[in-house]
């Protein structure tokens, strides 16, 4: 660990929020359904706003308040999306969502890793459906309660053998509420899914759903960013053919990464055995190699989005100095609570500033030039 990380990441349980240490007490999913219900009815904390000049920037021509981001998996449905922007993220990312209401896979689902500072899960794409989803976006859109960009993150149903055209259905469908659009091929529990990580798969994914997108507005509207969310598990071969067919294909950016089937050694928790995806604090290493990957294969050309074990402004930092140009986070909520978010943007706007940078921009990929 270094001296950055010994500095900003909290180290003893007293550094737990009480409402975090509240609902350890219950079953994860069931906390997870509660949390989402108290951001609903306006119960959960607020933290005071907190952006700072140094933290805004733009991407794709959007322009962020700060690179801080909700990933995908806390609100798959679309329901607490003006309620998360309000505890500081600069952009909130709801779903991922299916075409057809699907249940995911058996319970439990959903375990804590404690002592890892970690979370398994292995839902499988549970989704109030494409309908629900739409009509919640279209509702926040209606209310003007959106405070911050909002990405749609899309997905396969189970059963499809076509999966590509389950992805044309979501992006048909959100394209003219998102500010961007995600498609997700990289979760690890829905059978079938990361095999459309392969070269010739994503590259004729990719192509229908920009064609999809296009189709869905009007002419001379400007068109949301289309990105493809991808696995750390890949290798530099898997890497360098997603790169490529990502530049050729001019789809808008990627995210990297998604959680991880590999369990780290030296984890200690009684559930690391558990199958489905790890994410949280061990899962940082693997997703910045893999990012850092993604930032060479495409020298810069490709705005991505850095996804994974993020808990301190050091962690976001790295990512941004490693090739991202936003970051996005979710499993260190279940530790550090609302607040967190602000405290991220705080450490980051520091460390910006002491080594000499003057934007968020101006770092991106600083460690691979």
């Amino acid at each position: 660990m270094s001296e950055r990380d010994e500095k900003v990441r909290p180290q003893t349980p007293a550094d737990i929020p009480w409402s975090q240490r509240l609902l350890h007490r219950f079953d994860p999913e069931f906390a997870h359904h509660a949390a989402i219900a108290a951001l609903r009815f306006g119960l959960a904390p607020k933290p005071e706003p907190f952006d700072d000049a140094i933290l805004a920037t733009s991407v794709w021509g959007l322009r962020f308040a700060n690179p801080i981001g909700l990933a995908a998996g806390f609100d798959k449905d679309a329901q607490v999306i003006g309620p998360m922007l309000g505890i500081g993220f600069g952009f909130v990312e709801a779903g991922s969502v299916t075409p057809r209401p699907q249940p995911g896979n058996p319970k439990p689902r959903l375990f804590r890793l404690a002592e890892d500072r970690a979370v398994i899960n292995r839902f499988g794409f549970n989704s109030d459906g494409l309908e629900a989803y739409v009509a919640r976006l279209r509702a926040c859109r209606a209310r003007g309660d959106v405070g911050g960009l909002v990405g749609a993150n899309v997905g396969k149903n189970k059963e499809t053998v076509d999966g590509a055209a389950d992805y044309v259905l979501g992006v048909s469908a959100v394209a003219p509420l998102a500010d961007y659009i995600v498609c997700n091929i990289s979760s690890p529990n829905t059978p079938g899914l990361r095999s459309m990580q392969a070269r010739a798969p994503i590259a004729d994914l990719l192509a229908r759903v920009m064609q999809a997108r296009d189709a869905a507005l009007p002419a001379g509207r400007p068109l949301p960013p289309l990105l493809a969310k991808v696995g750390p598990d890949l290798d530099q071969a898997q890497v360098e053919d997603i790169a490529q067919v990502a530049l050729e294909t001019g789809v808008d950016g990627l995210i990297v990464g998604n959680t991880t089937v590999e369990r780290p050694a030296g984890l200690h928790s009684v559930h690391a055995s558990e199958s489905g995806g790890l994410s949280g604090a061990p899962l940082l290493p693997a997703a910045n190699r893999c990012l850092a990957q993604f930032a060479r294969a495409t020298a810069g050309a490709l705005p991505i989005i850095g996804c994974g074990g993020v808990a301190s402004g050091a962690d976001a930092y790295a990512k941004i100095r490693a090739g991202a140009s936003l970051v996005q986070l979710y499993s260190a909520l279940v530790f550090h609570g609302p607040g967190l978010v602000n405290r991220i943007k705080r450490e980051l706007a520091e460390l910006l500033r002491r080594e000499g940078f003057a934007s968020v921009a101006e770092a991106v990929g600083a460690d691979c030039r």
